[in-house]
């Protein structure tokens, strides 16, 4: 928002939320029985029926670029400004795809009303030829003007503003402005549309090709990363004053008095507003090589829809924590299954998102499979080809340590991380587990007045610690499953007289592990407490009870560039065992926690606090 909002600032159908595609449905219904009904005579006018197609391939070009452009940031080969991306950049970038549909109501609208609109030619070149002189002269004549009077404190405070909010730039943020704003650049781009309308000259190509036009140099131009070569401008000289790059247009954002240009940096030329540094920033950028990450948390696809979710997917959903919603589901599933099907031929981790923190680089990569992959026997030599293969490249970069989430660290896999150090005794990176820390969040959630708790599932290495520490400080420890109950008794671990099989269901504290059944959890009393230790959270059947999120903490603020939330974790919150990686190298801790070995719960837990993480249940 702007600081000081002016008239007209708000988009017209905000209050629609996700509904505001409804306003194109009466023109899509009725392009399409048009096309349909056309017969004879009557000859279909095309371009009315492609302008809804139109729109969707706009909505999938921006998409392309938001994607490419936050993995090539996090990579941070050729990046540009170092600032980070928060969630409240994203949320008010979020209304990105409103100019298309102020785009499609303009199309439909101007194909209905003026006259030579409609039943356009697929082709025509003197259209083109007018398209490329109208907007090298009018169009970026008097953008230049318009943009240097909307750096007026008036105009500025009132709109342009809100789109200057954002230094570090994705391709979306071209588009991020307010209504009256955005209208008075439609205006502008209508002056070639119109003039081949008017003249007789219009095309279906030349209208199309023009929008994209704009779409790519809106897009490319606000991409954190230089990506146009040097051999272009030497090969054509001349090209320097034609057409902009990223990091010229990032100038923009971060001086604000320079580079006013569209996208022909021309103007600035003639009137003198190019900035003095454009060409060393240029230089710069282009040299700049792929960071070397300090710390790498390794992490994989959950559902076939959590591949959205992930930063590099749908923005607005990577900033919201993970929920299934079936509608979605229904309406990607073509999409889903293909991603499923890539994923299984796939064998390369990619990274997804970049942090700092502290003066660490902190980097997320992925492993391309789903938790489906990680359930079938047969996977599990080319999932731990994949992990080695991550380990031994991140070792390579130089990185200090590599913590496993999710279930890269399952026991059955690979002995929570154990086989990777055997293989590769020669490893300089540490690989953790996070399973001190794990437990720890754990025994720090229970109240301290709690006498009992219930252990119920599977008891995982961290389900042994937290019973240990349990019954170490005088809790009793009621275990569910009697064949868990006898592995805790028989293992090496002092329980002393506080370790007990349950008799009954009755205790309000239900400390949850892998494999706990529906009709187990059905056997909890009202206001019973579920907190699992376990790295997915348990399905919530019962309203009267309560339910912990798996074992996670707040990350500090000065914890940068967190702008997607991981899995269905809430925002800046992280999981126990991607914060325990942090933790490791942040003290230089330089040994191993894999395998069975655990640090000092006690240990773990004060650094974190020391460093600034809080615990879930002190941050609501």
């Amino acid at each position: 928002m702007a600081t000081k909002p002016g008239f007209l600032t708000d988009w017209p159908w905000k209050p629609l939320g996700n509904f505001k595609y409804a306003l194109l449905t009466p023109w899509v219904i009725h392009s399409t029985y048009s096309l349909v009904m056309s017969k004879g005579e009557k000859k279909a006018d095309l371009i009315y029926y492609l302008i809804f197609p139109f729109l969707m391939t706009r909505v999938l070009h921006n998409q392309i670029w938001i994607s490419l452009s936050r993995y090539r940031t996090a990579k941070g080969k050729n990046r540009i400004v170092d600032k980070g991306i928060d969630f409240e950049q994203v949320d008010r970038e979020s209304n990105w795809d409103d100019q298309i549909i102020l785009s499609g109501i303009l199309f439909y609208l101007a194909n209905m009303i003026i006259p030579g609109a409609s039943h356009l030619p697929l082709w025509r070149s003197d259209g083109f030829i007018i398209v490329i002189l109208l907007h090298m002269g009018p169009v970026e004549f008097l953008y230049y003007w318009l943009h240097r009077a909307l750096h007026h404190h008036f105009l500025y405070s009132r709109y342009h503003s809100h789109h200057h909010s954002s230094i570090a730039t994705e391709p979306i943020t071209s588009v991020i402005h307010p209504f009256a704003e955005e209208v008075a650049y439609f205006l502008l781009f209508a002056i070639p549309l119109m003039t081949m309308v008017f003249t007789g000259t219009a095309s279906i190509a030349a209208i199309f090709g023009y929008t994209t036009y704009i779409d790519l140099m809106n897009n490319m131009g606000h991409c954190n990363f230089e990506l146009v070569p040097k051999w272009v401008f030497s090969t054509f000289p001349p090209l320097k004053f034609l057409m902009y790059t990223p990091t010229y247009h990032s100038l923009h954002h971060t001086q604000f008095r320079t580079n006013y240009s569209l996208f022909m940096p021309m103007y600035d030329y003639l009137y003198g507003t190019v900035d003095k540094s454009s060409d060393d920033l240029y230089e710069t950028s282009l040299k700049r090589q792929e960071e070397s990450p300090d710390i790498v948390h390794l992490t994989h696809l959950t559902t076939t829809d959590s591949i959205y979710h992930l930063r590099l997917g749908f923005a607005s959903l990577a900033s919201k924590p993970y929920a299934f919603k079936w509608y979605f589901t229904i309406a990607m599933w073509p999409v889903s299954c293909w991603s499923a099907v890539f994923t299984w031929f796939y064998g390369r981790t990619f990274v997804s998102e970049s942090n700092t923190f502290n003066n660490l680089k902190l980097q997320s990569w992925v492993v391309p499979r789903y938790t489906m992959h990680y359930l079938l026997q047969r996977e599990q030599k080319d999932l731990n080809y994949l992990i080695e293969e991550a380990l031994l490249e991140a070792d390579s970069k130089g990185a200090k340590v590599v913590s496993l989430g999710l279930l890269n660290q399952h026991e059955e896999l690979n002995g929570n991380g154990e086989l990777y150090v055997q293989r590769h005794p020669q490893l300089r990176i540490k690989l953790v587990d996070g399973s001190s820390l794990a437990a720890a969040v754990v025994v720090n959630s229970i109240p301290k007045e709690t006498t009992q708790v219930l252990l119920t599932g599977r008891i995982s290495k961290v389900g042994y610690a937290i019973a240990l520490a349990l019954c170490q400080k005088g809790v009793q420890v009621a275990a569910m499953n009697e064949d868990e109950y006898q592995k805790l008794q028989h293992s090496d671990c002092q329980f002393g007289n506080n370790l007990v099989l349950a008799e009954n269901y009755y205790q309000k504290i239900w400390l949850v592990g892998e494999g706990l059944t529906e009709k187990e959890q059905l056997k909890a009393t009202k206001g019973t407490v579920f907190i699992p230790f376990t790295q997915f959270p348990p399905k919530r059947l019962l309203k009267d009870c309560y339910y912990h999120t798996t074992p996670a903490m707040v990350a500090p603020k000065s914890l940068d560039n967190i702008h997607s939330c991981e899995n269905w974790l809430a925002r800046r919150v992280m999981s126990a065992w991607r914060v325990a990686g942090i933790i490791h190298g942040l003290e230089g801790w330089n040994v191993h926690e894999c395998g069975q070995t655990m640090f000092s719960m006690d240990k773990v837990w004060e650094a974190t606090l020391r460093h600034g993480f809080r615990p879930l249940s002190l941050s609501i």
